[in-house]
């Protein structure tokens, strides 16, 4: 399974759609080899970083691509740090796991690049070993590893580092297996029960420890990071979610800035309802640039001239007759759903799209399952990653309001009218923190006092995190500098040599982007 961390949505977790992560689309082997298990694990080490011990770890890039990259080392290391950082206590501890790439071509060390795919509940570890294959696979470019260490992080929570798991798979099927729409109060109220379900299974199994999962946790853990590979200043990449990670930590520790590329950008002034929003928007603009290429495009869109009447068609029959798949499950208007959202990710994606469409018509739900499994970290024996777990803990954590049951049902029907593929279930994504029973820990929302300049990237069509934000998390944080692709699918770095060399100049020589530099899409 192609463990890329997606961007989560369903009635459980479309409330991760106040942020989203991304990973290089392709596994170097086009393995299908399971995920680790407790790769990571070494001796602790401090969190000043004086006693950071590394150890060699090919094995970790072997079991998720069955390879190394020619010409790089990995080693490992755990970074203990408090449970609570507001008010720690001896011993309670949480460890966090980082991978550290080093090519052999290295010269002119400039230090750590530290790298956060999204999420939140992405692996940075996983994402560290892809961008280590290099740019002929969507990766680092040689200049970026020719002069940093590559490190990747799970944060608290995620993957290696103490992961959160109170969701059974059984949970997770039926969550994405539900309608993203709706229509009776009855079958609302059904999707409602199994969030506050799962909410309350989660608050049984941490209690108030689901606190300690709040964004502002994790920005302390980075600067204990930072330490613990020896770098006086941190530089920090981060897609999506990593973005609100990366402008959190700006925020609490701005002279510790070094540099910073935010891509994908989320803005932490929005609140939960209008985060919900603008992503709504974001995914429906996407939507309708696939359609508009599958008008143009016929010969690679098999379901041309009118692609979302297609789509459409396909979930309104899957309501009555849904295809099975050859496991046993029926491909419901949920999983079509989540298929469409993990296809709107990469530009690439929508020819699968078109294509899993079309094979539905036929009576083949493999292709919908495929791009819904891809997205949803589910292994072909029906296990899941911990992705949604930490997902739930980390936004529900950070929401310091969520909607009411009703509230949530109102903004239903007036997103369907405004938003009609995805506005419904972004409104219903909401749920589940409505029924957290965990402790909030809001993130500060403000000015990096005294930071450096940070790179803001965004992208004109990105779905997850929409391209008006870009601009709000430049402008909150006072130091923020705009680069801009015109392009598709969710973050930008290193799609293309503008942005590619306009963030490794950032990156390597601190030069910051031309005002107003806008990439063009190829």
């Amino acid at each position: 399974m192609d463990r890329r961390s997606r961007l989560a949505v369903a009635a459980l977790s479309v409330l991760v759609l106040t942020a989203g992560c991304t990973l290089p689309s392709f596994a170097p082997d086009g393995s299908d080899e399971p995920a680790r298990s407790g790769a990571t694990s070494a001796a602790a080490p401090s969190a000043s970083g004086s006693a950071t011990r590394w150890r060699p770890c090919p094995e970790v890039p072997r079991e998720l691509v069955n390879r190394t990259a020619t010409g790089m080392t990995y080693e490992c290391a755990t970074v203990p740090v408090p449970k609570d950082w507001a008010a720690p206590v001896a011993g309670e501890t949480y460890g966090i796991d980082m991978i550290r790439i080093r090519s052999d071509r290295q010269r002119d060390r400039i230090g750590s690049l530290l790298l956060n795919p999204g999420g939140p509940g992405g692996s940075g570890i996983d994402v560290a070993i892809y961008l280590s294959f290099g740019q002929a696979l969507g990766g680092l470019p040689t200049e970026i590893t020719d002069r940093f260490d590559i490190v990747g992080f799970d944060p608290r929570g995620v993957g290696e580092s103490d992961p959160v798991k109170c969701i059974s798979a059984a949970d997770q099927d039926e969550s994405f297996a539900a309608d993203p729409d709706p229509a009776d109060q009855a079958a609302f109220d059904q999707i409602a029960a199994l969030n506050k379900k799962i909410a309350d299974g989660c608050a049984k199994e941490y209690g108030p420890s689901l606190r300690t999962y709040s964004t502002e946790q994790a920005a302390r853990d980075l600067d204990a990071l930072r330490a613990a590979v020896g770098d006086e200043k941190l530089t920090y990449l981060g897609f999506s979610y990593g973005t609100l990670l990366g402008a959190t930590y700006a925020q609490l520790f701005p002279k510790n800035v070094r540099a910073l590329v935010l891509d994908g950008a989320v803005d932490p002034t929005e609140d939960y309802v209008s985060g919900s929003e603008q992503q709504a928007k974001g995914f429906e603009r996407a939507f309708t640039n696939f359609t508009g290429w599958c008008a143009k495009n016929a010969a690679k869109c098999p379901i041309a001239p009118d692609a979302r009447g297609a789509v459409t068609d396909a979930l309104a029959k899957a309501e009555n007759s849904p295809v099975r798949g050859s496991d046993g499950r029926e491909a419901t208007p949920g999983w079509i759903f989540l298929s469409v959202i993990s296809s709107l990710y990469t530009e690439t994606g929508w020819t699968s799209l078109a294509d899993a469409i079309d094979s539905l018509s036929a009576g083949d739900a493999e292709g919908v399952f495929e791009l819904a499994d891809q997205y949803a970290e589910r292994d072909p024996n029906g296990r899941y990653s911990n992705l949604f777990d930490a997902n739930l803990a980390v936004n529900c954590a950070d929401t310091d309001k969520a909607p009411t049951a009703a509230e949530v049902r109102r903004l239903q029907g007036e997103w369907r009218t405004k938003y009609p593929m995805f506005g419904p279930a972004l409104a219903i994504g909401m749920l589940p923190c409505t029924f957290w029973g965990g402790e909030r820990d809001p993130y500060p929302v403000g000015r990096a006092e005294g930071a450096p300049p940070i790179v803001v990237v965004g992208t004109t069509g990105d779905p997850a995190t929409p391209y008006e934000n870009t601009a709000d998390l430049a402008k909150m944080l006072g130091v923020g500098h705009v680069l801009t692709w015109e392009g598709e699918g969710h973050t930008a770095y290193p799609s293309t040599a503008c942005i590619r060399n306009a963030v490794d100049a950032y990156l390597i020589d601190l030069k910051v982007p031309q005002e107003g530099l806008r990439c063009p899409p190829k």
